[in-house]
């Protein structure tokens, strides 16, 4: 009797552990579900549009600046490809030390890649890190008035016209995309900037670089940009 007693407990409680485990096999589908809605996420999710407005406020309210856009891809909201074009310019006249004017228009190219380091990589906003690989060829007008001359003790000048010079350069990247509304981003990036290469010919280093900045040296630099998602 005490065996037969012993028998039915033990089926009652497998019974039970299997009615569990079926209970509980929805929710593990479900689970399964979720996840594979989030690996169906695209790869390919479009791409950006975006302009800088900190090279403009420089042209408006000193001697050079730059006018910059850029093209990224979105590669499953984690992966974004950039190209990035410009047209730098600076007119820098009489300059305090050495009375030299400098003048040059000319583009800049950049390419290289962001990664969104954020957990939450599908959300509307971004923060992203990455680098840039950047080039630019230009030629530059110097000019040098009433400079004294120390044998006739006149004042005379020179002057260099299309001065063939370029530079590669590595920038590397860190920066925060916010969503404004619609396909509409507003993002800010801070870049250091270090030369790789240049080329100043036989006058030493050149005042301002196209898309780099002033003088030759490692650099910080800032970018404001607008976007619009497409």
């Amino acid at each position: 009797m005490m065996h037969r007693r012993h028998i039915s407990t033990f089926i009652s409680r497998l019974s039970v552990s299997l009615l569990l485990g079926l209970m509980a096999l929805p929710s593990q589908a479900q689970l399964k579900m979720f996840r594979m809605e989030q690996d169906s996420v695209a790869f390919f999710r479009g791409f950006a549009v975006s302009f800088d407005l900190v090279g403009p406020a420089m042209l408006m309210l000193s001697d050079h600046g730059e006018y910059e856009g850029a093209l990224r891809i979105n590669l499953h909201d984690q992966w974004f490809p950039i190209f990035e074009a410009g047209i730098g310019r600076a007119n820098h006249e009489n300059d305090e030390v050495t009375e030299i004017t400098y003048k040059t228009t000319a583009p800049y190219f950049r390419i290289g890649m962001d990664w969104n380091i954020l957990n939450k990589k599908h959300g509307p906003n971004r923060m992203y890190a990455g680098f840039r690989y950047a080039f630019t060829s230009f030629k530059v007008d110097i000019i040098r008035e009433n400079l004294p001359d120390p044998v006739w003790q006149s004042l005379s000048g020179f002057g260099i016209q299309d001065l063939s010079c370029s530079m590669h350069w590595l920038e590397v990247v860190f920066g925060i995309d916010a969503k404004i509304m619609g396909p509409l981003h507003l993002g800010w990036s801070v870049r250091y900037k270090r030369p790789l290469y240049h080329k100043n010919g036989d006058i030493g280093n050149i005042w301002y670089v196209p898309g780099f900045g002033t003088g030759s040296d490692d650099q910080l630099a800032a970018n404001f940009n607008v976007i619009i998602d497409i």
